[in-house]
């Protein structure tokens, strides 16, 4: 049988009443008055002819016919809650804070030069940036979305690709290939001064991995001068023509078309899944995000 259209706003003022297992903490909530409230869930339990609550002077709790009742109403009256959120978000400027997860070389690359943009084009939101290099659960975290490679994505999120896919670039200053030569293969590093990176959470160090045309992979650790915990201090390094380096070619996408580095063992890079933007869910997702997610988005063009 269809439900009657006129029981439904007492429907909705039971869910909250048993939310709360209060008639006071409802009414406030929801200001009305605790006599009106109490007058609804009694006409909807004549019109049920069930009783949905116990209650007494002191305790109130579910009925076993109220707490069936309350499982299939509370999803249901959240989904139109949501519906109707989205409808009004739609109406009005995206506003409010994003909290974001990222790398500290994907901030960098990603999100830094676009900033003025953004907030240029949505002036009402705020984004707070938590720089974090070790893979983060947005949702124990409170942060609204994540920003990470492709490879170190937890198959449980929903993630959307904001580069193309990225490889690792082999690259030193032209003075220091004039000083010491152009390695013709991996085994050439051998004879350079190859400058490490090492995770500030494992305490490893960033070994270089390379493919040749058939699948078959080497691994080399780096052993120069030098050691870093910070891709940007690396960076810098190379750049002054200390040694070699292992990079994202996307991040230094610039330097290379400069010709302030030289990339060298291009073959044996092979090319790996980019970086994603990552999220709990795609459901209520909130229209700040979306807002996010469909600006970087377009600025994926830029790396093409």
């Amino acid at each position: 049988m269809p439900i009657n259209p006129s029981q439904l706003p007492a429907l909705a003022w039971f869910v909250h009443i048993a939310r709360h297992l209060s008639f006071t903490k409802a009414a406030t909530e929801m200001e009305i008055s605790r006599a009106a409230l109490s007058q609804h869930l009694r006409s909807l339990e004549e019109e049920l002819d069930v009783r949905l609550l116990h209650r007494t002077t002191r305790t109130m709790s579910l009925t076993e016919e109220g707490q069936r009742l309350f499982d299939g109403l509370a999803p249901a009256l959240k989904a139109i809650d949501a519906a109707v959120g989205e409808i009004g978000e739609s109406r009005s400027a995206p506003s409010g804070l994003i909290r974001v997860n990222t790398s500290r070389i994907a901030a960098r690359t990603l999100l830094e030069p676009h900033l003025a943009e953004f907030f240029a084009r949505y002036p009402e939101l705020r984004i707070e940036m938590i720089l974090n290099d070790g893979f983060s659960n947005i949702v124990a975290d409170s942060t609204d979305v994540g920003i990470r490679l492709g490879e170190s994505l937890d198959e449980h999120m929903v993630a959307v690709p904001i580069t193309p896919p990225i490889e690792m670039a082999i690259v030193g200053s032209p003075e220091y290939f004039e000083r010491n030569g152009i390695p013709e293969s991996p085994a050439e590093l051998t004879q350079h001064n190859c400058l490490a990176y090492r995770f500030a959470g494992s305490g490893t160090l960033d070994r270089w991995t390379f493919s040749d045309e058939e699948g078959h992979t080497q691994t080399f650790e780096p052993r120069g001068s030098a050691v870093f915990n910070d891709d940007d201090s690396m960076l810098r390094a190379a750049l002054n023509g200390v040694g070699i380096i292992k990079y994202l070619d996307l991040c230094i996408y610039q330097q290379i078309k400069s010709g302030e580095l030289v990339r060298v063992l291009k073959p044996w890079c092979r090319p790996f899944p980019g970086f994603y933007l990552y999220a709990p869910t795609r459901a209520q997702m909130p229209s700040r995000v979306r807002v996010l997610i469909d600006f970087l988005v377009e600025k994926r063009a830029l790396f093409r």
